[in-house]
């Protein structure tokens, strides 16, 4: 079992088996690209244990949506609402997108409508 003293090392290989156990990590690793990103790779609701910081951060949701485009439920209501981020976990998983913000949402289903009325998909 990993604790707040346990090594990266540790914790790395802890969260391979079981990306949960994230939660046991000290803050320090829970800010950890690596650690996070393990973790996530195991599990994706390991997200809920990462820094909100790291939730926050463009390039490392990036990263993590195109490996598993639900989750985005995990990142930060920005990046739920920007485009490129919803974009790519959609091209991982379609289902992703309703983990997209609501704003965003009601947009790409005026786009769809204008289309269907354009008769774009006859």
């Amino acid at each position: 079992m990993i604790d707040e003293n346990s090594t990266k090392d540790e914790v790395l290989e802890a969260v391979k088996q079981c990306g949960d156990v994230l939660r046991y990590a000290s803050e320090e690793l829970r800010r950890d690209k690596d650690v996070v990103m393990a973790a996530v790779k195991e599990c994706r609701y390991s997200l809920n244990h990462a820094s909100y910081e790291l939730r926050g951060d463009r390039d490392f949701m990036m990263e993590v949506v195109k490996q598993d485009g639900l989750a985005l439920w995990g990142a930060s209501e920005e990046l739920r609402g920007d485009r490129d981020v919803v974009l790519a976990a959609v091209k991982q998983n379609g289902r992703a997108l309703e983990q997209a913000s609501f704003k965003l949402q009601f947009e790409m289903a005026e786009c769809w409508q204008d289309a269907i009325k354009k008769g774009v998909f006859n």
